[in-house]
């Protein structure tokens, strides 16, 4: 995450015992765990990650405290990365290309720490509406702000935002500075799908990530095309459950900094920042409930009714603090450019500079395995994917990597 990303993560590689979900790949099966030694024996026809390299790239681009990094649909091999402060640039995918400013709002950005202009998501129909959506810390108050931007053909015919046409769709209010939550992107079903973290403090001292009458500590599902500001979709799992807000599409997060769509099955992976002992990465479905702050992964954190783990989704795996102390949530590779790695999930630790490649069987649901493929030397921000799907690593000193298969 950004600035101090408050910690938590270790990571699991080959040739380790790990634990897995019995649900394995399927997310929903609960906490039953068991010990797995991971062997690379594996069915035809999963991938087999390889080492990689991860290139520095756009090193003629200055980037100041970068946070993420997406492709603008539409616009052919052209690029957004979105700076902490309030800024959003564009460039060309390619060495020497010189960026533009798509939106300036760093007048009204509190940014620091894990506040800041953390999430950006282009609306699906771009390319004719000139639309895109944006997640920031509201100065002076401190509130999560999501808002809509329009853009229009600036000078020369590059693009621009007007930092005037903003929309709020939805403001909530922060109890603390930090986990903010931050990814929002567009689901394979045409909705807006938004990360907010637990409200901060130690432990969830609210309770909110439970608590279905806050958006707190959950991830978002709305319709930004209808209603005003926004739609509760049909659908979404808690419509008309006395005192939940119908906007939740899944609960029990403690950070979700960063998740996203497999953009050829549609599933949902997220990356949740723990507490103090571990970290998860989460297979969303509809009305999950990731168990947190009962649960940290699969260990019990603050549980003093003694629940069962079973009635909770389990992660897919969790991890403890050896290789690092902040998960950031990656992308299922689908690129064409990395041999043997389309289908695995990639994500890495803030701390460490790690990149992992985790492989899940999803015709039988188990964890294959979690290989360390990669490492960059600064504090991974985010990951990103541009048009084709290859994917990059953002890193908070201002540097920019494309993962990439190693030259022998």
């Amino acid at each position: 995450m950004v600035g101090k990303l408050t910690a938590r993560l270790a990571i699991l590689i080959p040739a380790l015992a790990i634990l897995m979900a019995a649900g394995g790949c399927g997310g929903d099966g609960g906490f039953s765990f068991r010990e797995a030694t991971v062997t690379g024996t594996q069915a035809e026809g999963l991938p087999r990650p390889r080492p990689l390299e991860a290139v520095r790239v756009f090193g003629d681009i200055s980037f100041r405290a970068p946070v993420f990094l997406t492709a603008v649909p539409g616009e052919a091999g052209l690029l957004a990365v979105v700076e902490q402060a309030g800024v959003i640039k564009v460039f060309e995918d390619r060495e020497g290309a010189e960026a533009l400013v798509l939106l300036d709002i760093s007048d009204r950005v509190e940014s620091g720490g894990e506040q800041g202009l953390i999430g950006l998501a282009f609306d699906p129909g771009f390319a004719g509406n000139g639309y895109f959506y944006v997640n920031y810390t509201a100065s002076p108050s401190g509130a999560t702000r999501i808002s809509r931007f329009t853009t229009s053909a600036g000078p020369g015919g590059a693009l621009a935002a007007d930092a005037g046409s903003e929309e709020v769709m939805l403001e909530q209010p922060q109890p603390y500075s930090n986990h903010n939550g931050g990814m929002l992107a567009f689901g394979p079903d045409g909705y807006l799908y938004i990360a907010l973290g637990d409200g901060g403090g130690q432990g969830d001292p609210s309770a909110n990530a439970q608590d279905l009458s806050t958006l707190l500590g959950k991830i978002l599902r709305i319709d930004p095309f209808a209603g005003d500001p926004y739609a509760i979709p049909p659908g979404n799992p808690f419509i008309g459950a006395a005192g939940a807000r119908g906007e939740v599409w899944a609960l029990g997060f403690r950070n979700p900094y960063r998740f996203s769509f497999d953009r050829a099955t549609g599933d949902l992976w997220a990356g949740d920042v723990g507490q103090a002992s571990r970290e998860e990465i989460d297979l969303v479905v509809r009305g999950g409930n990731y168990g947190w702050n009962l649960f940290e992964g699969s260990e019990q954190f603050r549980n003093p009714e003694g629940r069962p783990a079973t009635e909770f989704a389990g992660p897919v795996i969790d991890y403890g603090r050896s290789e690092g102390i902040s998960v950031i949530g990656g992308y299922v590779y689908r690129g064409g450019g990395i041999a043997g790695l389309d289908g695995a999930y990639l994500f890495g630790d803030y701390g460490s500079g790690k990149v992992w490649a985790l492989v899940c069987d999803r015709d039988t649901g188990a964890v294959v395995s979690s290989t360390e493929v990669a490492q960059v030397s600064g504090s991974i921000t985010s990951f990103g994917e541009d048009a084709r799907g290859e994917v990059y690593v953002v890193s908070l000193d201002g540097v920019i990597y494309r993962l990439e298969e190693k030259q022998r």
